[in-house]
């Protein structure tokens, strides 16, 4: 099997993340601050991939249940980020059941042609999607597509939990992140070398076979 990665970024603050969590389990609520702190901007990410403007609106939302139903977790920091990545998207599709509505496709590849430098490695491509301008570019995506890809390089969820979230298996995880990851190189503008690196990532870090 391929080694399971998630983003550096993400993965260094997870020992601190759950050592947070177990503090603020026993009541410390600077520690529950710190764990806020550590998983919100993932989460708002995540949120802002599908219900848009309102992504605070439902991440206070979430927030409220996952200080709620804390003493009910089990687990370590990446855990953690699952758990209350499944809380988010929960909230999220129950706001959408309320508006009625459907995630907007708030972008098209002309707004890529707007952005003010292309992203020429796989590195940089991943980097592109926490602008706001490339969050709506995969609020374009097809749901599974935008929702892998969202969870995988945004939350910093790896593969198997990704497949948790979702509720799917991790091999169709995997493939629509595969394929979210390859559009959003080409509208990127990465070109065929980065495109190449971006998809194999992403297959790798999701541990399809090698």
């Amino acid at each position: 099997m391929g080694q399971v990665r998630q983003p550096r970024r993400v993965q260094a603050y997870d020992g601190e993340l759950g050592a947070a969590v177990a503090r603020a389990q026993d009541g410390d609520e600077t520690a529950f601050a710190v764990a806020y702190r550590i998983v919100q901007p993932g989460l708002l990410g995540y949120l802002h991939g599908i219900v848009g403007d309102d992504a605070e609106d439902v991440a206070s939302d979430a927030w409220l249940e996952i200080a709620r139903d804390l003493g009910r977790f089990k687990g370590d920091g990446a855990g953690f980020r699952g758990w209350t990545a499944t809380i988010a998207r929960h909230r999220a599709l129950d706001h959408l059941r309320r508006q009625r509505v459907r995630p907007r496709a708030g972008g098209t590849e002309q707004d890529v042609l707007d952005l003010p430098a292309p992203c020429s490695t796989h590195e940089q491509a991943l980097e592109c999607l926490s602008t706001e301008r490339a969050l709506e570019l995969v609020r374009a995506l097809p749901r599974d597509q935008a929702e892998a890809v969202l969870l995988w390089v945004v939350v910093g969820l790896d593969g198997p939990a990704t497949a948790r979230v979702l509720g799917k298996r991790p091999g169709a995880v995997r493939t629509a992140a595969h394929r979210g990851l390859k559009r959003l190189a080409r509208q990127l503008g990465a070109g065929r070398e980065a495109e190449a690196g971006v998809t194999d990532g992403a297959s790798r870090a999701l541990g399809e076979s090698t």
